[in-house]
């Protein structure tokens, strides 16, 4: 199955997705170091979304989120891609300044937990490969 979307950040990747239907505030909400999900209450908490292609509604929180985001990806903790409904500058100005390929405008819904897809950030596309 292929999706289209809006590009928000350029780049090709293939990986496994890390669904949540909760936002995620990378300022409080991801620990920097580990890349595991600390929010309190999400869907997520204890997972950690490193090297994988996060999937999530929108952002939420401080700016400072934008830099965590970085932080994660000059630690090797940031995740390969990140698939919105709805991209918000903290977390677009994240994916810009730290490189990671981004769409959104993606019904989430479509995409199951755990399944290998196929992201390019150039064209806005997502292709499903297959459900683990």
């Amino acid at each position: 199955m292929e999706i289209i979307g809006r590009s928000i950040y350029q780049g090709k990747v293939k990986g496994v997705t890390l669904v949540s239907q909760q936002m995620i505030s990378f300022f409080g909400g991801i620990d920097p170091d580990t890349g595991i999900i600390v929010q309190k209450d999400h869907d997520r908490r204890g997972e950690t979304i490193a090297n994988k292609i996060l999937v999530f509604p929108t952002g939420t929180g401080s700016t400072v989120g934008s830099y965590t985001l970085y932080r994660l990806k000059q630690n090797g903790h940031a995740p390969l891609a990140i698939i919105n409904w709805e991209c918000e500058p903290i977390t677009a100005v994240g994916c810009i300044i730290a490189e990671i390929p981004c769409v959104d405008h993606i019904s989430i819904e479509k995409i199951p937990d755990g399944t290998e897809i196929f992201l390019d950030g150039d064209e806005g596309k997502i292709e499903i490969h297959s459900i683990n």
